[in-house]
């Protein structure tokens, strides 16, 4: 019947002789008692799925200190592979910078070399023709010699050819 506590407030009982109506008052009683029950029923099961909800929360809880424990290793994993990577890219650009410098001094030692060498080339051509010319003068002299004594040379068509 679902009582309502008003309801219970206006209720009227007639009065008999020794009190109130027994078949009125035990009526009334089993209503009461049966709203009760049905209560306590309700009641219960409120409880069991407030235990439920308050289960649910706290595994959604766990759930979430879990999630925002693995957000956390995961900057922090994510930090430490940017800083792995920045000083894996510092060490090769210092890396690559030292292996330029040994290939420009290297390349300038041979520069160097290779000056060294032109200079000792180019002396040596130098020698070598003083060697030559001088080698020509001297055979120019014994065809002087020759010619003098066969016919008079003229050193100027000498120095022409």
């Amino acid at each position: 019947m679902n009582f309502m506590p008003n309801d219970l407030q206006n209720i009227v009982l007639k009065k008999s002789l020794m009190g109130y109506n027994i078949l009125q008052v035990e009526d009334l009683l089993a209503k009461v008692a049966e709203d009760l029950a049905e209560h306590i029923k309700d009641n219960a099961k409120l409880k069991d799925k407030l235990e439920d909800s308050l289960e649910k929360i706290n595994y959604y809880k766990g759930i979430e200190t879990s999630l925002h424990n693995s957000l956390v290793v995961a900057q922090q994993t994510s930090d430490e592979i940017i800083a792995n990577a920045k000083k894996s890219a510092e060490n090769i650009i210092k890396e690559a910078e030292l292996q330029a410098k040994q290939i420009i001094e290297e390349a300038n030692r041979d520069v160097l070399d290779t000056r060294k060498e032109y200079e000792r080339v180019k002396r040596d051509v130098e020698a070598y023709r003083m060697k030559v010319e001088s080698i020509i003068r001297a055979q120019l002299r014994s065809m002087q010699n020759l010619d003098e004594v066969n016919e008079p040379v003229n050193i100027k068509d000498i120095k022409a050819v």
